[in-house]
């Protein structure tokens, strides 16, 4: 009898095994043969769940987004307001295992997406959707009198997502800098300067 094969399955073997690859050994490492390797796989096979490597690539950084979209609206729950944006800003951090390999993941991309239209055009629709739960976010806690009213929120907005940008990258490139507790401090520290007194 023949052996059955959950393609599905196999596709996210393949886009983890390829996320493992660009994490550890950088982007540029990840071939199609490193990554069918890191898979238990042969080349051979991963041409019939992908058409090349950018396709790899891609749908790594989009499922790597889909999972980290999950963790968020389970972290966010009911909160609303400076607490829900609290919660999807610390979740921007690499402040445990998980979110620093995202981190690392996602930083590999941008030199990529420079020279890339579709993965520029993945990385800004995604930053696109942050900045407007961000922003949104702002909105509904100077509705509910938490933010002051005088606040600038597109300013405030990226002043946030700046932030978490270089917070991210100052704990990744200088580690013996920074540390966790720091980086919670300091996103903390721009949140309650936008609260009401």
């Amino acid at each position: 009898m023949p052996k059955i094969v959950d393609h599905d399955e196999r596709r996210r073997d393949v886009l983890t095994a390829a996320s493992r690859v660009i994490v550890r050994d950088g982007i540029d490492a990840a071939t199609t043969r490193a990554i069918a390797k890191e898979a238990g796989l042969s080349n051979g096979v991963l041409s019939h769940y992908f058409a090349d490597k950018d396709e790899i690539l891609l749908s790594a950084l989009r499922e790597s987004h889909r999972r980290i979209r999950e963790r968020l609206t389970a972290k966010v729950g009911e909160l609303t307001g400076l607490a829900a944006l609290r919660e999807v800003l610390l979740d921007n951090l690499p402040l445990d295992a998980e979110r620093t390999q995202e981190t690392r993941l996602e930083v590999s991309f941008w030199s990529r997406s420079l020279a890339s239209d579709e993965l520029a055009e993945v990385q800004r629709a995604e930053a696109g959707e942050l900045r407007a739960a961000v922003h949104g976010l702002l909105e509904e806690a100077r509705a509910a009198g938490e933010v002051r009213a005088e606040a600038d929120l597109d300013d405030a907005t990226e002043h946030l997502l700046a932030l978490v940008d270089g917070l991210s990258l100052h704990l990744l490139l200088y580690p013996g800098r920074l540390r966790h507790a720091d980086l919670e401090r300091l996103m903390g520290a721009a949140i309650d300067g936008l609260a009401t007194s």
